[in-house]
This record gives structure tokens, sequence and C-alpha cells, in this order.
């Protein structure tokens, strides 16, 4: 986790798959209670434009946590945001960033904090926001992703071998 006064934090992996598998994974945001096991749910609440609103929830450790965001995936930039409209961290702008490199993409999930709620813009509430619950659970998404990733790369490449015979 990089992360400068406490305005900025970033989790970073490298999946061996290609940017395409990985912004599509990343971008079905209804889909990760499927293989995400920390998330407990995820709904569209409505489409806004050419994103949509919509309300996650995921667990961290026994902790629930709960917010709503505006999911915004812009492929042409190989960019996935997201602007947190309730919860928590309300105002905070994250967003996916995914370059490809010789066989695979690196990921990077960046958390911008300009939070609105008055308790988490102190120094311990910083801290126990990005400590206790962002970072460990976009570490846990990334890993999580990276697993379901590569495995839809494993899947491709064992069916079109398969298409080939």
């Amino acid at each position: 986790m990089a992360e400068s006064p406490g305005e900025a934090i970033q989790n970073r992996i490298r999946m061996e798959a290609p940017w395409r598998t990985v912004f599509e994974l990343a971008s079905e945001v209804e889909r990760w209670p499927e293989f995400l096991p920390h998330y407990r749910w995820v709904r569209t609440l409505e489409q806004r434009g050419e994103g949509r609103v919509v309300e996650m929830a995921a667990r961290r450790g026994f902790w629930p946590v709960k917010w709503t965001a505006l999911l915004e995936p812009k492929a042409d930039e190989r960019r996935i945001y997201f602007h947190h409209l309730k919860g928590p961290a309300r105002g905070m702008r994250v967003y996916w960033e995914l370059i490809e490199r010789e066989g695979g993409t690196d990921v990077t999930i960046h958390h911008e904090l300009s939070l609105e709620t008055p308790i988490i813009r102190t120094r311990l509430g910083k801290w126990i926001v990005t400590r206790g619950f962002i970072h460990p659970i976009a570490g846990r998404t990334l890993a999580c992703m990276k697993r379901v990733a590569e495995g839809e790369r494993t899947r491709s490449a064992r069916e079109a071998r398969g298409a080939e015979e």
C-alpha cells in the first residue's frame, strides 16, 4: 500500500490475464459476491448516464460495511471509476487502473480520500478507515479477483486449444 499524508492510498497486484478479462470481471460488480467471499451483496439501484448507482456490502472480518457508489466503467481508458455517495467513506473517489504488460495486467486500485463524514476526517478516523477497512478489503478483492481472472485465462486457453483440435 502506498500512502501520501492520509489523502490517497493504493493497492496493487499483477494478474496473469488480459486487461479485458480483468476489466469485465471488475466492471460486473453485481457478480462480485459469486467469487469474492467478503462481499455480501451488490445491487444496482439506478442507471445514471453511462454508469450506474450501486449499493455494495462487504465484511471486514466480522464487521459489516455498506456503501452506495456511482460506478462508471471506461474501457477506452482501461479504468473503472467509483464515487462513494453514501456510507462512512462518502465523498471518496476510487478508480481501478489496468495496465497491460507482457503476459498480464498490472492492476492498481487508487482511493482518493476526500471524506465528507466529519469523524472520519480526523487523523484517527482516516487511519481506521484506510488501515482498518479500505486497504484490507481492496487487498482481498484484488487477491480473489486475481484467482478468478487467471482461471478465466486458463479456461479460455483450454477452450481455444479444444476448438483447434
